[in-house]
């Protein structure tokens, strides 16, 4: 599931604390050891393994955007710069003695300036690529992208607009999942620290699709190999139609919104199991406004087409895509027309504008992508006339969350629907807050010992300033997990805020300890030691949060009044 947690809101101080407090929402790598570390990829178990038997595939997938979706930086960088008006920084990216830097610098009054090894790239280069970095072993996100279509570098899409140099958005699980092979478990209570490498093998590896097989891979020659070990490896066009899809729609179908299963996360998922056991994907279905077509993944697109209607299961990502090899560019338009006519025939061909060649060109052109700003991708509706109008969204009456795929209704249960809307809320969607609420108080009867639906709720609550109930739930939720950094970081505010400063105080280290990117956290703790007089204590905080988040204004306030002699305990 793409599972982001929102930066928490930023609390102001005075005898106690009041104000905001945090928001869950529902949206995933070299050695985690800080800037210095110099990564190195690990071979055991990548698609070296596979080469000796497959060689010709192995050559071929090599050239492959999913076996570039990522690696070591050095490998994957265009050293350039830019000036981005919004926040008057200069940004630059170079490399230095065999390693791969990004500086960024804005000159005058509350200037500031500083730099940040990037150790891998994320994508491939095909629509562009980002770039992590690691700080204290937490991996983030550069805050900068290049944008290959448009040969340029860029603001990353969450950071358009941005008035400050932001350093702190965590490499989510929900993103390396994607875009990386064996991806290790974050620690405990944490979503971007890892104990070791976050993952072990760069790009999507054969065993992303058919399973990793330790045995098979070694049993060449040997009698193990011909008579046992090549059965548990996955051929996902063998597979019943469900297994097979989901190996392709856990990285290219992401819905509205997306809940993972207790006690199951997405980067667990194996090749022949069911994605359903890990994920519950919803759709929208009551919208007045019509569906814009880049508002689609590539799997919901292909699911609106007539050829996939009229087709059902017969037809899958892999009637069209050899994952294996992607046609060379003078070739792609003869391989693409030639998949078209295995079902449209030549005799359809003959009369159907037989004097051009490329079907995709005219039926599947090229719209604004979705997922990165900047780029382009191919329209999988396959409209039979390519400039109607949008397709209207479906609608439902009476249910506004519709999941997806169809077959997978008979799964979906309260606790899906009330992490869903409590989602939609959180951007906004009209009623979706009410729907949210309901589901939950229902959820939490369901699952009194879900500590995520306990700790949703007392959010709920806490926006209704019902702070007794909202404690208790906070206090239920962290009572089953210990390591929530949103149920304790507002449960913090409520102790704090009622007269319990040495709890909220004791809350907050702990979440700060898990999360110092969430510099709302840092400035809390910052504040509560500036007005007990430990003005050291206050300092330490200040520059945890601004190791972090350098250019937080807040941040670089409260550190000149911490060095003022009598200076406020507030930015």
């Amino acid at each position: 599931m793409r599972t982001r947690i929102l930066p928490a809101g930023l609390w102001a101080i005075s005898l106690v604390i009041a104000g905001s407090f945090a928001q869950t929402s529902n949206e995933m790598l070299p050695q985690g050891g800080g800037a210095k570390a110099h990564p190195q990829t690990n071979t055991a178990g990548g698609n070296e393994d596979c080469a000796s038997c497959h060689s010709e595939i192995y050559k071929s997938y090599g050239n492959t955007a999913m076996a570039k979706a990522s690696g070591l930086a050095a490998d994957g960088v265009v050293s350039g710069g830019f000036d981005d008006k919004d926040s008057g920084v200069r940004y630059r990216v170079y490399e230095q003695d065999g390693r791969v830097w990004m500086s960024y610098e804005r000159e005058g009054k509350g200037g500031t300036r500083g730099q940040r090894e990037l150790l891998y790239f994320i994508g491939s280069g095909e629509k562009g690529r980002t770039f992590l970095f690691s700080d204290d072993g937490f991996w983030f996100e550069a805050p900068i992208n290049w944008y290959s279509q448009e040969h340029r570098w860029n603001m990353t899409p969450a950071y358009t607009g941005a008035q400050e140099i932001p350093m702190n958005l965590p490499a989510y699980p929900s993103c390396l999942t994607c875009h990386t092979s064996r991806m290790q478990a974050p620690i405990a209570g944490t979503e971007n620290k890892f104990l070791g490498k976050p993952f072990l093998h760069a790009g999507i590896t054969c065993e992303r699709c058919h399973g990793a097989d330790i045995e098979h891979a070694g049993a060449k020659g040997t009698g193990a190999f011909v008579s046992g070990a090549l059965s548990s490896i996955v051929n996902p066009a063998k597979l019943p139609a469900q297994q097979r899809d989901g190996i392709c729609m856990e990285c290219h179908f992401e819905g509205t919104v997306a809940v993972e299963q207790p006690g199951r996360h997405l980067y667990e998922f194996q090749p022949g199991e069911r994605l359903s056991d890990y994920v519950h994907y919803f759709l929208m279905t009551e919208n007045t406004e019509q569906q814009k077509p880049r508002a689609l993944s590539q799997f919901e697109a292909l699911s609106l087409s007539a050829c996939k209607k009229k087709s059902g299961d017969k037809m899958w990502c892999g009637s069209c895509h050899d994952p294996h090899a992607d046609p060379a560019e003078a070739e792609r338009a003869t391989y693409y027309r030639a998949k078209c006519l295995a079902c449209h025939g030549e005799e359809f061909a003959a009369k159907h504008h037989a004097d051009k060649q490329d079907c995709v060109g005219c039926h599947m052109p090229e719209l604004p992508s979705k997922d990165v700003a900047h780029t382009e991708t191919t329209d999988h509706r396959i409209l039979r006339y390519p400039n109607q109008a949008p397709l209207p969204q479906l609608q439902i009456r009476g249910q506004r969350l519709k999941s997806f795929p169809p077959g997978d209704d008979s799964l979906t249960t309260t606790r899906d629907l009330a992490l869903a809307w409590e989602t939609l809320a959180e951007r906004g969607v009209d009623g979706a807050e009410h729907e949210a609420e309901q589901y939950l108080q229902k959820a939490v009867r369901e699952r009194p010992a879900d500590a995520r639906l306990l700790a949703v709720l007392g959010l709920v609550e806490q926006r209704h300033f019902h702070e007794n109930d909202a404690r208790e739930l906070y206090e239920r939720a962290l009572k089953m997990d210990p390591l929530l950094v949103d149920a304790a970081t507002n449960l913090g505010v409520l102790d704090a805020r009622g007269g319990n400063l040495p709890r909220a105080v004791k809350l907050w280290q702990g979440a700060f300890a898990r999360a110092p990117y969430r510099s709302a956290i840092g400035m809390n703790l910052a504040m509560v030691f500036c007005a007990a007089g430990q003005k050291d204590v206050a300092k330490n905080f200040v520059e945890r949060v601004l190791e972090f988040n350098p250019d937080y204004a807040k941040g670089k306030s409260l550190q000149r009044h911490l060095a003022e002699e009598n200076g406020p305990c507030r930015p």
